[in-house]
């Protein structure tokens, strides 16, 4: 399955939402572009979970250039993914690589977001690149979360670092790092607990993290990113703001997003974090971790709508 596939499985129950609701603005073969037409419009965007921000400055755009008009789907379409392709711009190189050395990925999360599967997702992806990859179990206070990181680690071929059960993260880090180096590896990545956003002491733990980590390789580490389930929808920002003040994380993995109709808050989250999307979890197989590119997901998004 190629990469504009992957993103199209990921997206059906969100395209499916949009399908129904954008038919429903032309059952005759034309619409005029009133006010009333524009409500509407906003109303089935925001429902996608873009936002009310960028729903609004798409419907801006639409009125501008159709107000007063009668104006067929196709044409419609093409101004908002337009306007979409404007929003979610960003660089494509989803990782950025050390110069030398291990490059070093820190991985946080609320709990159940899906840190552990991305985690795996993300070794299969990279060990499919060629890299070498070494596992950090960090996620010492949850014994499953040790057990099902193990479990990955030996069905993909890589080795991890674990420690004591309720022993010190950073420590587990640090020991992952070290032996990475050691190795030889071009990839570390590194598990942390799951924590809510409002957790002031375990965000601080997560700054110990990247601290014991820098000792070994200063610029360590060169990713922090963030695993968002997807089907929280707009809860997603605020969980991004907080992790990024803490740890300033450097981008984001959208898990979970085949499962839910909320694709939308892709959107949300470039508007109003800024953060970069890297990676969409698209479905539950190893493979199904894809990088995010703009415009294949807003080709997605509208692939079984008729627009040019």
């Amino acid at each position: 399955m190629g990469l504009f596939d992957k993103i199209k499985q990921g997206l059906k129950k969100t395209t499916q939402l949009l399908k129904t609701d954008v038919r429903d603005l032309f059952k005759n073969e034309g619409r005029l572009v009133d006010d009333a037409f524009l409500e509407e419009l906003l109303e089935k965007l925001v429902k996608t979970d873009m936002g009310v921000q960028p729903a609004q400055s798409i419907v801006a755009d639409v009125g501008t250039q159709f107000r007063a008009r009668v104006v067929e789907m196709d044409d419609l379409l093409s101004c908002v993914k337009a306007k979409l392709r404007t929003i979610l711009a960003q660089p494509e190189a989803p990782i950025q690589l050390a110069a030398s050395g291990p490059t070093v990925i820190m991985v946080a999360g609320v709990n159940g977001a899906g840190k552990t599967t991305s985690i795996a997702k993300l070794a299969y992806l990279l060990k499919s690149q060629g890299k070498k990859v070494v596992l950090g179990a960090g996620d010492t206070f949850r014994a499953a979360a040790v057990e099902q990181l193990t479990i990955w680690a030996d069905r993909l071929g890589v080795p991890i670092v674990t420690g004591t059960p309720g022993g010190d993260p950073a420590a587990v880090a640090h020991k992952a790092v070290a032996e990475a180096l050691a190795s030889g590896a071009d990839i570390c990545i590194v598990d942390t607990a799951g924590r809510l956003q409002t957790q002031q002491n375990l965000m601080q733990q997560l700054t110990k993290i990247q601290r014991v980590m820098s000792k070994l390789i200063p610029d360590a580490p060169h990713e922090v990113l963030l695993v968002l389930d997807a089907t929280t929808g707009q809860n997603g920002i605020s969980q991004a703001r907080h992790f990024t003040a803490a740890v300033q994380c450097t981008g984001i993995v959208l898990a979970k997003l085949d499962g839910t109709a909320k694709g939308g808050v892709v959107v949300a989250i470039r508007q109003q974090v800024g953060l970069p999307v890297k990676y969409l979890g698209v479905g539950e197989q190893l493979e199904d971790l894809t990088p995010f590119q703009s415009d294949q997901f807003v080709d997605a998004l509208f692939a079984d709508l008729t627009a040019k």
